[in-house]
């Protein structure tokens, strides 16, 4: 398998993700089970969907968009982000989906961080409350651009991405726990073993940004991948991670929840398809869960791990083309 292979696993796992938990997501487990039973398949989302009425099946929302964006960014900076820019273009994006009617709009996190950019704060400042998920479901880009054979750089490179946003413990060890994943893949790692490498990168990063309060991004993930081990009955599997981790977008819940997934993956308890169903079904934040955990499983399996003619109706759907990108994430590794 190739690097470019395992790359285009990890971006396509990531819309998947993202299109499965469309029309479920800001749903509590009882409604997913009472509208959808549990999600099997891309699903259009009913008129009343909080977030995404009426969506088309197959729809990517907010966190492969921002992805996208990231790595835009990266490949025109040729590996750097400059934090005004980035804020720039998330403050782009979201008058581009108000003009739409969407109700995708920028998360708690980097809206106070963009508000307090328009109010004249420097980048360093802004996101120093950031602890909800929004850098993590944005930064496999920096997975796949960077190696994280190299700790200290690479920690760096994440630091550049969330910084104007989410400047803090818990949003920095979050997404340095995802796009380590994403990265151990691509370097061919297994996915059980890039699993053990977001933790260790995860201890590393939580040294950095502003101190926020809360359960240590490192310290769960660990806790939450030994639930997963041996349990045999995935119905009472999830609601464990519903009621006991949670699912909102705080990152120490969401993030984890993604991880505890990815073991149950690893250790050959579910295929990586029947991983991303169960993320979406949960109820919360389940766009982003199975979109941070479809960059995960998808870096370390490859581009087959994903239904073809699913990943093609995403395509289709949303328009997307993401080789090039993808190419030129790679070229700055």
């Amino acid at each position: 398998m190739t690097p470019a292979n395992r790359a285009l696993g990890a971006f396509y796992g990531l819309a998947l993700g993202d299109a499965l938990g469309m029309p479920t997501q800001s749903l509590s487990r009882e409604q997913v089970r009472a509208r959808f039973g549990a999600i099997t398949t891309l699903q259009a989302a009913d008129a009343d969907q909080p977030i995404a009425p009426n969506m088309p099946a197959g729809s990517i929302t907010d966190d492969t968009e921002q992805a996208i964006l990231v790595a835009q960014l990266l490949v025109d900076g040729q590996g750097k982000i400059e934090p005004s820019v980035l804020a720039q273009r998330l403050i782009d994006w979201e008058a581009v989906m108000r003009a739409k009617g969407s109700q995708d709009l920028l998360g708690p996190s980097t809206k106070r961080a963009i508000d307090m950019i328009l109010a004249g704060h420097t980048p360093e400042e802004s996101g120093r409350y950031g602890t909800t998920n929004g850098a993590a479901m944005r930064i496999t880009p920096v997975g796949i651009a960077a190696d994280v054979s190299d700790p200290a750089h690479f920690i760096q490179a994440v630091i550049q991405a969330c910084q104007v946003t989410h400047n803090t413990s818990l949003g920095i060890s979050s997404a340095a726990a995802v796009a380590a994943v994403v990265s151990a893949g691509i370097n061919g790692v297994d996915l059980g073993e890039a699993l053990n490498i977001g933790v260790q990168i995860a201890q590393q990063a939580e040294g950095h940004g502003h101190w926020i309060a809360g359960g240590r991004v490192s310290t769960r993930i660990s806790w939450a991948r030994t639930l997963s081990v041996g349990s045999g009955d995935k119905a009472l599997f999830a609601d464990l991670l519903y009621e006991l981790i949670g699912t909102s977008v705080a990152s120490q819940e969401s993030v984890v929840v993604s991880f505890a997934l990815a073991q149950q993956v690893a250790s050959g308890d579910m295929t990586a398809f029947e991983a991303l169903c169960l993320a979406a079904s949960l109820g919360g934040d389940t766009d982003t869960i199975a979109a941070i955990l479809g960059a995960m499983v998808g870096a370390c399996l490859g581009l087959q791990c994903w239904p073809a003619a699913m990943i093609e109706q995403v395509k289709q759907v949303n328009g997307l083309a993401l080789q090039p990108l993808v190419h030129g994430l790679l070229a700055l590794r």
